[in-house]
């Protein structure tokens, strides 16, 4: 079923987003041209969780949506990062001031497999506890927000956590901590 490329042209190259597009061989010998294929950097992200049983939720302005949502701390993984855990690890100090004792791997998914060529890594982040302020990026401006189980269920139930790739992780990780009910 793996489709064969025969060229590959580089359209936009810039720090955060490439841009390629390929001409492909199906296993049935049709032609797809142009087929666009978006790189963005691998991503890690978690549901963390403090010491004392509360959920860290981020509230943080979307431009592309032009709306402030509710989120899960997670980002890029750097040249830098020596695993998805170290940079999972950063990325929760940065956006949160938290360090964790634990982290559970999750597993992988795939923002957009038909266009997006990377993967964001899950992790379920334990024992937390604020141990620094926030150390955000120039354009970053967020907001921490500690959360009771309920609280995060109800964001759940009222459709108000949009991004897709965190509903599944924060999904993922309800039901590694039993208060998921099939």
């Amino acid at each position: 079923m793996k489709w064969k490329t025969l060229s590959s042209e580089n359209l936009f190259n810039d720090k955060w987003f490439k841009v390629r597009k390929e001409v492909c061989e199906t296993p049935l010998g049709k032609i797809v041209d142009p087929y666009y294929v978006y790189d963005f950097s691998t991503w890690v992200g978690a549901l963390p969780v403090t010491e004392e049983g509360k959920i860290i939720m981020l509230k943080q302005y979307r431009h592309a949506l032009g709306e402030v949502c509710y989120e899960i701390p997670g980002g890029c993984v750097d040249a830098t990062d020596k695993s998805f855990e170290e940079a999972i690890a950063r990325e929760l100090l940065e956006e949160t001031g938290y360090s964790f004792s634990s982290f559970e791997y999750m597993g992988k998914i795939s923002p957009n497999p038909s266009t997006n060529s990377n993967l964001l890594h899950m992790f379920l982040a334990k024992g937390g506890r604020k141990v620094a302020a926030q150390s955000l990026d120039e354009n970053e401006e967020i907001e921490v927000m500690l959360l009771e189980m309920d609280e995060l269920k109800q964001l759940l139930r009222e459709n108000k956590i949009v991004q897709s790739m965190h509903v599944s992780c924060i999904m993922y990780a309800l039901e590694r901590m039993g208060e998921l009910k099939y």
